[in-house]
């Protein structure tokens, strides 16, 4: 369990990086004219967590690693995406073993959680007057374009962080006795 603990920060610090550079080159530039497309691979591999392993472990990467983007990379103001991460990554794990984990519901927990974030993120914004955006724009041009991307590299990445996370369910009863 202490190996793959070690993997899965190993995964997150790895697409932490991505995502603050590689992946900002790779969008096209004509993209980013018409909408704003933000991928939030952290936030997916944190509600997966959430999903397959427990809502407090979420809450805690999503705090950890929400923290280092509110320093790093997004966020005008400190703490508004380790709030959001946090409470979305806690909220998705409230339905760990509550219903049959398919990649249908996967999809639909994923999906939510990161309209569920962005909505935290605009509303944080909004009231303390960081940006002054309608809401209907932000929701077409932000919100359900960085959905999209973030579910297509949740199917993506499906079947590999969900063995990695039943090889971590695997290992615990392992090391208890």
């Amino acid at each position: 369990m202490i190996v793959t603990r070690k993997w899965l920060w190993l995964i997150l610090l790895a697409l932490f990086i991505l995502e603050g550079t590689l992946l900002q080159w790779i969008i096209p530039e004509v993209w980013q004219s018409k909408v704003y497309v933000a991928p939030h691979f952290i936030l997916v591999i944190v509600l997966y967590i959430g999903l397959y392993v427990d809502r407090h472990t979420a809450l805690v990467y999503g705090l950890v690693f929400g923290l280092l983007q509110d320093f790093l990379y997004y966020s005008p103001m400190l703490g508004p995406i380790s709030f959001a991460m946090g409470l979305t990554g806690y909220l998705a794990g409230l339905t760990h073993r509550r219903l049959f984990s398919n990649i249908a519901v996967s999809m639909v927990v994923i999906g939510l959680g990161n309209l569920f974030f962005e909505w935290i993120l605009y509303g944080l914004y909004r009231l303390f007057q960081v940006t002054h955006m309608d809401l209907q724009w932000a929701f077409f041009h932000q919100m359900l374009p960085s959905m999209l991307i973030n579910l297509l590299f949740a199917l993506i990445v499906y079947v590999p962080v969900r063995k990695l996370f039943e090889s971590m369910q695997n290992a615990s009863p392992a090391s208890d006795e």
